[in-house]
This record gives C-alpha cells, structure tokens and sequence, in this order.
C-alpha cells in the first residue's frame, strides 16, 4: 500500500480507462471529463510511473509492453473499487428493520418516528409489527424490540424499561374511584391475551381479577386503550401503551400505585453480526426515548 501513495488516484484511473476503452474520447466519456483533462492524468501518471504506459500513433494509444501487464490488475483493482463501494451505498440505502409487536408499534414507537427521521433523515426504517419471536440469525431483522424476562438465548441485549402496570379509564369514570374496592363494581376493560395480569396489581389490596366487577373482553391490548378511551371501562395499562393519552388528558391513573410485575423492555441484536452504524444510532435512540417515558412517570401517573 506504501507505493499506491506516490501516485494520484485520477490518473490511474485514466489510465485504465483508455487501456480498457482504447481512445481519450471513450474514456472521457466515461469518467464525465474532457478528452482534454484525460490526457492530463494519464501524462501524470507515466510521468509518475517513470516509463508510457502507451505509445502514440496514428492508430491511437497503443499499449506498452509496461502498459500490458499494468492494465490486467488495474481493472481488477478498480473493478473490486466499485464493489466495495457498492456494498456501502447498498447498506446506506437499504432499510433498517425493527421486529416490534403491534401494540408497542401503534401506540408507543410510531408516533416517536418523527423525531428518529428528524436526527437521522438518512436511516430508513421497516417495520415489522409481529408478535412472534423472530430468529435474528436467519432473518432480515436488524433489532428486535421485546418485553420479556431477558432470558432469550444468544442474542445481545439493552434493557429498556421495567414493565410496570397500573388502572386507567377516561376522566369521568375515574371520578366514581376512590379505593381499588370500587373496582369490584366498576365496568373493566379486560386483555384475553393477558389473563391474570390484574392479579399483580389488586394482590397487595387483597383482591384478585375474579374479584373485578363486569368485564369485557378484547384480544389486543389497543383495542382495550381505545374502549378505556371511550368511557367503556378501566383497563390495566402500562408505560408504553399508556403515556401519551394520559398526556392527552384523554385517559386518567385514578390511583397512584403502579406495580412492576418482573418483565422489561430490551433492544435485542444478534451477537453474530457486527452492529451497523444505524443499529448503534436507532439503538441509541430507542434509549433516549424510552429514558423520556420514564421521566414522564417520575412521580406517579395520577389524576
């Protein structure tokens, strides 16, 4: 590599140009130049080379014999270039694909985008809204979001933000709360992909979900956000799924206790690949956002 620092890059790639295309004006033509400018680089480059790579003659530039063997590599090398730079404008140019369950993507991570395309406007990003747990050996998933214990096997991990659960309904149910003992009567918004997800939050009040007044049931804690929305009764929701309609004013926390029932939020890559420089910043990011969630419940989500 110490000899490739005593000649200009420009004129070696002049050169290779009219050995491969055989005239100034075809490699002019290519390189997006004068015939004029071509024939400037490639005098350069013999001139640092010490011998012509070409003769002239009323047949055009002929190859010397030095010119011969220099060509063979020289295409190669510049050939093996452009892959390389391929390869980045590719990683530049594809999207960065983010595995999050539905519920996390609808009412937490969309809205935030905005603020990610604003950082890092040359990143874009696919999401892939799943609930399954995807495989990030063999799948086209960059980073995986998911709520869990953080026991998944041979993967790398951040933790997020603990899981932590709390009643909420629309503002004028919750001015008929005044003890979790109102819960008994009080319409419930039940998830039936959570059962028993109550029982963390009403045991220390000696109760559990049987003990709940009358519930209906959807399968997908969205939809229990919107019907909590619509005054159909309270729901057991969480930081995520929760904070912007609490912001809103559009959903209230009629009591101050949230209790963290022992799962988390984690940034999941695999440990086999190197992290892209998108990976870092998305990851980054998905920190600092999840970091600002948080602070939103510093003190007690109330009224």
């Amino acid at each position: 590599m110490s000899r490739l620092s005593r000649f200009h890059l420009n004129g070696l790639k002049a050169l290779e140009s009219v050995g491969r295309l055989g005239s100034l004006q075809a490699a002019a033509d290519e390189l997006g130049v004068t015939p004029g400018a071509v024939s400037q680089h490639l005098i350069r480059a013999e001139g640092q080379l010490g011998r012509p790579a070409f003769t002239r003659s009323a047949r055009g530039l002929v190859p010397t014999p030095l010119g011969l063997r220099l060509l063979p590599p020289l295409t190669a090398a510049f050939r093996a270039l452009d892959e390389a730079l391929a390869v980045a404008d590719e990683d530049r140019e594809r999207a960065l694909t983010v595995s999050v369950a539905p519920v996390l993507a609808s009412k937490w991570l969309v809205p935030r985008l905005p603020r990610f395309r604003a950082a890092h406007p040359e990143i874009r990003i696919r999401i892939d809204a799943t609930i399954d747990i995807v495989d990030l050996e063999t799948s086209d998933v960059d980073v995986a979001l998911r709520v869990g214990r953080g026991d998944w096997t041979n993967v790398r991990l951040r933790r997020l933000l603990p899981m932590e659960v709390f009643p909420v309904c629309a503002p004028g149910l919750a001015e008929t709360l005044r003890s979790p003992e109102d819960l008994r009567n009080a319409p419930i918004v039940l998830d039936s992909g959570a059962p028993r997800l109550w029982d963390h939050w009403l045991r220390p009040y000696g109760m559990s979900e049987a003990d709940l007044g009358p519930a209906d049931l959807f399968t997908d804690a969205s939809l229990c956000a919107d019907a909590a929305i619509g005054g159909q009764g309270v729901m057991l929701g969480w930081h995520t799924l929760s904070v912007d309609a609490l912001r809103a004013g559009l959903l209230v926390a009629p009591f101050p206790q949230a209790v963290d029932i022992g799962t988390a939020y984690f940034a999941v890559t695999s440990p086999n690949r190197p992290e892209s420089r998108q990976v870092k910043a998305f990851v980054a990011w998905i920190e600092e956002e999840m970091a600002a969630t948080a602070r939103e419940f510093a003190r007690p989500p109330g009224r």
